[in-house]
C-alpha cells in the first residue's frame, strides 16, 4: 500500500499541471519549445519525433516514421532496447535518446513531436503534458479512456495551439474516403441504417495465471500511471490489457474507434453524433476478462438514422455496411463494393463536395506540423469518434438506455449514466 501511495504522490504533480485550470500559468520555462520546425521558421528541417511506447502497435508507428525517431520510451526495458536498436539500424549515424518516463523526454528541447501509442488509460495524461510542453502530438485511438477526458483535452490542445493526429488511419485510406465521399455526395440516398462489424475478443488460449510480481524488465507502477492499482497480472498488461475497464473498452475502442470514426466521418457527423444509445451484451461466462463477450449496440441519430454496432458475431461483416433509399456499400479494409454495382462504377463529379485527402496518416501529421494545418483527424474528430464508443460501452455496462446532447455533450436522462462520462 506504501508503494500505491508513494505512485500517487509520484504522478499527482504531472496531472495537475496537465489538466488544471491555471495551465498556461502553470508551465515551466523548460516546457517552451522553441525549435524552428514547431515555430514554422525552417519548415524544411525534420521534425524530430519521440515515441511514447514502442511495443505492438507503437513499433509499427515507429516504424512508420522512423527516419524522424530521435528518441524512444517505454515502461518495459525490452521494448525499449529493441526500439533504440531498429532506430540505429536503419537511420545510419543516429544516436536514439532512450527514456522510463515520457515526462523526462518532454523537457528535451531535441524534440519537436511525440507519437503516442500507450494504453487507452496513459493516452489523455500524455497527451495533455506534451501540449503543456510545446510538444505536436500524434496519439493512437481511441484518444482517450473517458469522455470528459476528451472534453479536457480539446481544450488543452487549442490552448496550446498544438497540432494533434488521432491514430484513426483508416480516414487516410483511399477506400474509406471512396465511400464517405459517394455517402456525402448522395450516391446512396437518404442512409437509414449502418451496420458496423467488429471483432470478437481475441484472448489468449494460454490459461489462466494467478497474480504475481511484476518482471524484472517491467516498470509496473509507472505502467499502471493513473489507473486503480491492482496486483501484476500478466494477462492484463501489454496486449490483453484492453480488455480491461480500468485500461480501455474493449473491441468497441479498439475496433469501433476505426469504423464507428468512419461513420462518423460519412455521415457528416464529426462535430456531433448520436442521441440515444442502447446495447445488449454477453459477458464472458469464465470471467476471464471484464467486457463483453458480444455485444449488439444501437445508436439512433436525430434524423432518424441507425447505426447497428456488433462484436464477435460471425454473421455480420466487418467495416462498415451503409444503408440507403438507393442501394447500399460496404468498406472495410482492403474493399469496397456497393449494391447495385453501378454505384461505384459512376465516377464523382467536378461539382461534387470532395473531402479531407490524406494519402498517409503519420505524413500527413509531419507535414501540418510544418505548415501547422489541421491533419485529417485532429483531436476534436478523434474526441467525438471516441465519444461514440464510450457512450456504446456505457449502455453496454449499465444496460440502461442512454441519451445523449450532442451539442452540450452530456448524458441528460440519468444522473448515474453522466457520473461514467468522466
Amino acid at each position: 500500500m506504501n508503494q500505491n501511495i508513494s505512485r500517487r504522490a509520484f504522478l499527482r504533480s504531472s496531472r495537475n499541471v496537465a489538466v488544471g485550470v491555471g495551465l498556461g500559468a502553470a508551465l515551466p520555462n523548460i516546457f517552451l519549445n522553441h525549435t524552428k520546425a514547431a515555430t514554422g521558421e525552417n519548415p524544411s528541417e525534420l521534425v524530430r519525433v519521440g515515441c511514447i511506447a514502442v511495443g505492438n502497435q507503437g513499433k509499427s508507428n515507429m516504424n512508420a516514421i522512423i527516419k524522424n525517431v530521435v528518441a524512444v520510451c517505454d515502461t518495459d526495458s525490452k521494448n525499449l532496447a529493441g526500439a533504440k536498436e531498429i532506430v540505429e539500424k536503419k537511420v545510419p549515424g543516429r544516436t536514439c535518446a532512450t527514456y522510463g518516463d515520457y515526462r523526462k523526454m518532454l523537457e528535451s528541447k531535441d524534440i519537436d513531436a511525440v507519437l503516442i501509442s500507450t494504453p487507452d488509460h496513459w493516452h489523455a495524461l500524455a497527451s495533455a503534458d506534451a501540449c503543456a510542453a510545446g510538444k505536436d502530438v500524434y496519439c493512437e485511438k481511441p484518444l482517450t479512456l473517458t469522455i470528459d477526458e476528451g472534453k479536457k483535452l480539446v481544450e488543452i490542445a487549442r490552448k496550446t495551439k498544438r497540432v494533434f493526429q488521432t491514430g484513426s488511419q483508416q480516414r487516410s485510406d483511399p477506400k474509406f474516403l471512396m465511400a464517405a465521399e459517394y455517402i456525402r455526395n448522395g450516391r446512396l440516398g437518404k442512409i437509414k441504417r449502418v451496420i458496423v462489424g467488429l471483432p470478437g475478443v481475441n484472448w489468449t488460449k494460454d490459461p489462466g495465471v494467478p497474480d504475481g510480481e511484476p518482471p524484472a524488465d517491467l516498470n509496473y507502477d509507472m505502467w499502471l500511471g493513473p489507473a486503480p492499482f491492482r496486483p501484476y497480472n500478466k494477462h492484463r498488461v501489454h496486449y490483453y490489457f484492453r480488455f480491461f475497464w480500468d485500461y480501455s473498452g474493449g473491441q468497441m475502442t479498439n475496433w469501433g474507434a476505426h469504423h464507428l470514426d468512419i461513420t462518423q466521418w460519412a455521415l457528416g457527423m464529426d462535430a456531433s453524433g448520436p442521441v440515444e444509445i442502447t446495447a445488449e451484451c454477453k459477458p464472458d461466462a469464465q470471467k476471464r476478462y471484464e467486457v463483453p463477450e458480444t455485444f449488439h449496440i444501437t445508436y439512433k441519430y436525430a434524423d432518424g438514422t441507425l447505426v447497428e454496432c456488433y462484436s464477435g458475431y460471425n454473421d455480420k461483416k466487418m467495416g462498415c455496411v451503409f444503408e440507403g433509399d438507393k442501394g447500399s456499400l460496404h468498406v472495410t479494409r482492403g474493399n469496397i463494393s456497393s449494391t447495385p454495382e453501378t454505384i461505384l462504377e459512376e465516377p464523382l463529379k467536378d461539382a461534387d463536395k470532395r473531402l479531407y485527402k490524406s494519402a498517409k496518416h503519420h505524413a500527413n501529421w509531419l507535414e501540418c506540423i510544418k505548415t501547422r494545418q489541421a491533419p485529417i483527424c485532429e483531436v476534436a474528430i478523434g474526441h467525438r469518434s471516441a465519444t461514440v464508443c464510450h457512450l456504446g460501452n456505457i449502455a453496454v455496462r449499465t444496460g440502461k438506455k442512454v441519451l445523449w446532447d450532442p451539442a452540450m455533450e452530456m448524458i441528460t436522462n440519468d444522473a448515474d449514466l453522466a457520473k461514467m462520462m468522466s
